[in-house]
């Protein structure tokens, strides 16, 4: 990170003074710097003669009594305050009275850190993300006697090197860290519990998300030992709010040397230590190994968008098709052929191809029509009430031995299969919004399902060329289980004044690497969708941090609930 932040500056024309304690740690600190240059010459993104000037700027120095002269001092030794204050305290006697003096710690407080100096106007938090030259995000944090002008000197500053500066508060995680650490504790937490394999959570978040990379991998990446540290500062000092608190696995890992990519095992096991290589033939199974059975036709029960792309996906897939609307044949019909006819339009889909995929459709508008189906796939309203006295109905109709699924998104599917006298052949396919697109579908399992109903709803996945990942009954599943309570901690950010909607934003997308931020993916979604589903989150787990946040209630009684309704978080233009 030294390194990086030393590149940055010299890359912008910057004189830079590059400190270590000793000559062994400022060699390697070059090898870095001369590495990363190379690299970037080789790949065509910097010139030679550029490269030269750039390192002619910098100049390497052991003892911080090479920084006499300097304007700004940005401190990026290990993250333990101790150490951090030393430094502060040391920089204070050695710098002139006007220089800045900036922390690049991404969890400890700026204010403690500030007050082992006598200039703590003159002290902000720079945070630069891994790898500093590449990402775009600058977290500028300022505590209660931060000097406005030291805080705006900085944010230009930040702007002069290409960065986009969020100006914030000294808090615990400051933005980024704050949304992703508590999201990625979460997840070990789920891995832990059995609740979920790890390659099914991190495929899961990738392909359900858009992730760059699901939590486990990113913890790997990151270093669980710096996992640890960040989440228990954070948990100290943020109100002891448990889900902060570092999920036992995390220590006993930490503790028996399992810190990631860097030791070369964590939950993944790699090459070498520093390989991003996982070592293939120690990836964990998937559990459903029974044989499944072999399902011919389907029925799809209901009449929406949702039904619509589930009859779409298997269609195309080569399954037989019953279509059940109760007397909206005609809409899903169109709806159907309308969709098949612009992927034509796009070259996604040939014209034979669409034809053969109609042919296969039947439409009718009781579920008589559902008796020799293998599959049923309910996809009506999200109502507890409706979807019970539905699988009561296919209970009498669908033949023995057939799978009667829900695609509920946060409803027990429990509930739902003990509704039938078959709760064994019940399970979850949670296709995601829209099905035809979205590669992700979670297979969902009850305690009451049977080996064989897991194993042939995987398989029929598969044979849809999507991606399934098997999980337990549990409110969210594992997609929304993890992203809408970090959803619901940035509307509380929000809710605090800590920041504006528009730089946790960035904050997420620059830092992060998320494709989209919280509050668009919010307007996206729909708040009403998002509150009712963190009500059944907070229902089920009874965690005083997933309780709604009061802001997102008040949109949505308000009736601003994003896109469809012209304002959310942000007004349609």
């Amino acid at each position: 990170m030294g390194a990086g932040i030393v590149e940055v500056f010299a890359r912008n024309g910057l004189d830079v003074v590059a400190v270590e304690i000793g000559e062994a740690a400022l060699e390697r600190g070059r090898g870095i710097l001369t590495g990363s240059t190379d690299r970037a010459v080789a790949r065509g993104k910097l010139d030679p003669a550029d490269r030269d000037a750039l390192l002619g700027r910098v100049r390497f120095e052991v003892g911080l009594d090479a920084l006499r002269d300097a304007d700004l001092v940005i401190e990026a030794v290990p993250e333990r305050l101790d150490l951090k204050r030393a430094v502060f305290a040391e920089l204070d006697r050695v710098c002139k009275p006007a220089a800045i003096l900036a922390t690049n710690t991404s969890s400890l407080s700026v204010t403690e850190i500030s007050v082992a100096t006598h200039r703590p106007h003159q002290v902000v938090g720079l945070h630069f993300f891994n790898p500093a030259p590449v990402m775009k995000l600058v977290e500028v944090v300022r505590t209660v006697v931060t000097a406005d002008d030291v805080v705006a000197d900085v944010a230009a500053l930040c702007a002069r090197l290409g960065k986009r500066g969020v100006t914030i508060g000294d808090r615990a995680g400051f933005i980024a860290n704050a949304l992703l650490f508590g999201y990625l504790n979460h997840a070990v937490t789920m891995f832990e519990g059995g609740y979920v394999s790890r390659e099914d959570l991190d495929v899961a978040m990738r392909a359900g998300c858009g992730l760059p990379m699901g939590p486990l991998a990113l913890m790997d990446l990151i270093g669980l030992d710096t996992a640890y540290e960040i989440l228990d500062t954070m948990y100290r000092r943020g109100g002891r709010d448990r889900r902060h608190a570092p999920a036992p696995l995390i220590k006993q890992m930490v503790t028996a040397g399992f810190l990631g990519r860097k030791s070369g095992r964590g939950f993944y096991t790699y090459e070498k230590p520093g390989s991003p290589k996982v070592i293939t033939e120690n990836v964990t199974k998937n559990a459903d190994e029974v044989r499944g059975m072999e399902i011919g036709a389907v029925g799809v029960v209901g009449s929406g968008v949702m039904a619509t792309g589930i009859v779409e996906v298997f269609a195309k897939a080569g399954f037989d098709v019953v279509s059940v609307s109760r007397g909206a044949e005609a809409a899903v019909r169109d709806r159907l052929t309308a969709s098949l006819d612009r992927a034509v339009a796009k070259g996604r889909l040939d014209a034979a191809a669409r034809d053969a995929a109609l042919a296969r459709v039947s439409y009718a508008s009781t579920m008589d029509a559902l008796t020799d189906v293998g599959l049923v796939v309910e996809a009506v309203v999200e109502d507890l009430a409706v979807k019970k006295a539905l699988f009561t109905d296919l209970d009498k109709v669908c033949k023995p031995g057939a799978l009667l699924t829900t695609t509920t998104s946060s409803l027990p599917v429990i509930e739902i299969a003990m509704a039938t006298q078959r709760p064994a052949d019940v399970a979850g396919l949670h296709f995601f919004n829209p099905a035809p697109v979205m590669s992700l579908v979670e297979v969902v399992h009850t305690i009451r399902t049977s080996p064989a109903t897991r194993a042939t709803a995987r398989a029929v996945v598969e044979r849809l060329g999507k991606t399934g990942v098997s999980c337990m009954d549990r409110a969210g599943f594992v997609v929304n289980a993890l992203l809408f309570p970090y959803l619901n901690d940035a509307v509380r950010m929000l809710e605090g004044s800590y920041s504006t909607a528009d730089d946790i934003d960035a904050a997420m997308k620059l830092g992060c690497g998320y494709p989209m931020g919280p509050f668009e993916l919010l307007d996206v979604v729909g708040l009403d969708v998002a509150l009712a589903i963190q009500r059944e989150l907070y229902l089920e787990l009874r965690e005083p941090g997933f309780a709604p946040a009061p802001l997102l209630e008040h949109l949505v009684t308000a009736g601003y609930l994003g896109r469809k309704a012209g304002r959310g978080f942000r007004a349609v233009n």
